[in-house]
C-alpha cells in the first residue's frame, strides 16, 4: 500500500543534510579511529566499534531517507524500516556503552537472543503495518509496537545504569574520588541520553510535517556519544586497570540470571584467577584464550560442562579442582596444552575429558595428562 505525504521538502533534505555527514563521520572514526597501542584498551575499542556499528547502520538508514525519500513514496515502509532500525541500534548503543564497564556482558547467549527479539519486532512490524487495514486495528498495532520499543529502551537503559553504579561504588570505596566523580557524572548524563535516544525513535511516528525533528533532534544525541567516549578515553587505562586488580583481589562482578548460563567474556586472551564466585554452569571459553591461569575456575561448584578453545596452550595448577559437578571438558586443541598440578582434582568421578580425535593418544602420554588416561576420550 503506497501513501503520498506532504511535508516541506527543503527543511527535510536540510535536516537530513546536517545529520547524515556527521554520522558517517562519527561512525567511521569510531570503527577506524587510533587509540593507545596498549593491550589494556581492547575493551575500549571493542565498546567503541559497536558505536560505529551502530552509528553506520542509522546512517544507512538516514541515506535511504535521503536519497531514495521513501518518506514521501511509502510511509509505511519508512516506519517500518525506522522501527527495525532503531529497535537494532538501541542494543548497539547499550551494549557499547555497558561494555565499558562491565566486561561481562557481552556473550553469544545474549548476541542471539537480542538478534532473535529484533527479527521477531520487525516481522511483527511489517505484519502490522502492512496487513491490517487503516484505522483502530491498525492505530493498535502501532501503539502497542511504540510501547515495546520504549520498554526495550528502558530496561536497557537499566542495565546500563546498574553497570555505571557499580562503578560508582567501587571507585568511591577504593580509588580516585575524581574518576569516581566523573563516572558518576557520566552515569546520570548517560541516562537521559538513553532516554532521549528512545525518545528519538519514537519520533518516527511524527506528523509528516514536523518530521525534520526527529533527524535534528537524533544530532545532538550523537554528538553527546562522541563527547563521552574521547572524554572517556583520559580516564580509561585507569579505571580498567582497577577492574583488573579487583578481579585478580577474587571480586567478580554479580551475573544476572541470564548470565549463568554463558560463554566467557568474548575479548580475553588470557583468564588468571580467581572466577569460582560466579555462578557460571555450561560455559564456552573464546576462540582466541591462550591461557587459563592458576586456580582460575576453582570451586566452581555450579559448572557441569566447559568447552575450550583451539588456541588454548596452558592450564594453570588447580585451575578446575573442586569443581564437585563438573562432569565434561571439551579440549579443542590438536596439541595438548601444558597441565598444572592438580588441574582436575576433585572432580566429578565419571569425568569426560573430549579431545580431538586425532590427539587422543598425544593426550593420554603428555605430561600431566597421564593422571586422566582413562578420562581422555575422542569428541563425538
Amino acid at each position: 500500500m503506497i501513501k503520498e505525504v506532504s511535508m516541506n521538502h527543503s527543511i527535510y533534505s536540510y535536516s537530513l543534510c546536517v545529520a547524515l555527514p556527521l554520522m558517517l563521520f562519527y561512525g567511521f572514526y569510531f570503527l577506524f579511529g587510533r587509540t593507545p597501542d596498549k593491550a589494556i584498551f581492547f575493551n575500549y575499542l571493542r565498546s567503541r566499534r559497536i558505536m560505529g556499528t551502530a552509528l553506520l547502520l542509522l546512517a544507512a538508514n538516514y541515506s535511504v531517507h535521503f536519497f531514495f525519500e521513501i518518506r514521501y513514496r511509502d510511509v509505511d515502509s519508512a516506519i517500518i524500516m525506522n522501527l527495525s532500525t532503531y529497535f537494532l541500534c538501541y542494543w548497539l548503543f547499550s551494549s557499547a556503552l555497558t561494555t565499558l564497564l562491565n566486561r561481562f556482558y557481552i556473550t553469544r547467549r545474549r548476541v542471539i537472543s537480542h538478534l532473535v527479539q529484533w527479527i521477531f519486532f520487525t516481522v511483527l512490524s511489517a505484519g502490522v503495518l502492512l496487513f491490517l487495514p487503516d484505522g483502530r486495528m491498525q492505530s493498535v498495532g502501532l501503539s502497542l509496537l511504540a510501547s515495546w520499543l520504549v520498554v526495550y529502551g528502558i530496561v536497557l537503559a537499566m542495565r546500563l545504569i546498574k553497570a555505571y553504579k557499580r562503578a560508582v561504588v567501587l571507585f568511591e570505596n577504593t580509588h580516585s574520588d575524581d574518576i569516581g566523580t566523573y563516572i558518576r557524572w557520566l552515569s546520570i548524563f548517560t541516562w537521559w541520553a538513553v532516554i532521549f535516544g528512545v525518545g528519538c525513535g519514537l519520533l518516527t511516528f511524527l506528523p509528516d510535517e514536523y518530521v525534520f525533528i526527529w533527524i535534528l533532534s537524533s544530532v545532538l544525541f550523537y554528538i553527546y556519544l562522541f563527547c563521552s567516549y574521547m572524554n572517556y578515553l583520559l580516564f580509561y587505562e585507569q579505571v580498567e586497570s582497577v577492574f583488573e586488580s579487583e578481579m585478580s583481589s577474587g571480586e567478580i562482578p554479580d551475573l544476572s540470571d541470564e548470565q549463568k548460563y554463558i560463554e566467557s567474556p568474548l575479548h580475553y586472551v588470557e583468564i588468571s584467577e580467581k572466577m569460582s564466585s560466579a555462578n557460571l554452569v555450561d560455559v564456552t571459553l573464546p576462540d582466541g584464550l591462550k591461557t587459563i591461569g592458576k586456580n582460575a575456575f576453582c570451586a566452581c561448584n555450579a559448572m557441569t560442562t566447559i568447552d575450550l578453545p583451539a588456541a588454548l596452550e596452558s592450564i594453570g595448577q588447580s585451575a578446575f579442582s573442586g569443581c564437585s559437578n563438573l562432569a565434561t571438558v571439551t579440549c579443542r586443541a590438536m596439541t595438548p596444552p601444558s597441565l598444572g598440578e592438580n588441574a582436575f582434582r576433585n572432580c566429578v568421578d565419571g569425568l569426560q575429558i573430549l579431545v580431538p580425535s586425532g590427539s587422543v593418544d598425544a593426550y593420554k602420554q603428555a605430561f600431566g595428562w597421564t593422571e586422566y588416561v582413562d578420562k581422555i576420550k575422542a569428541i563425538p
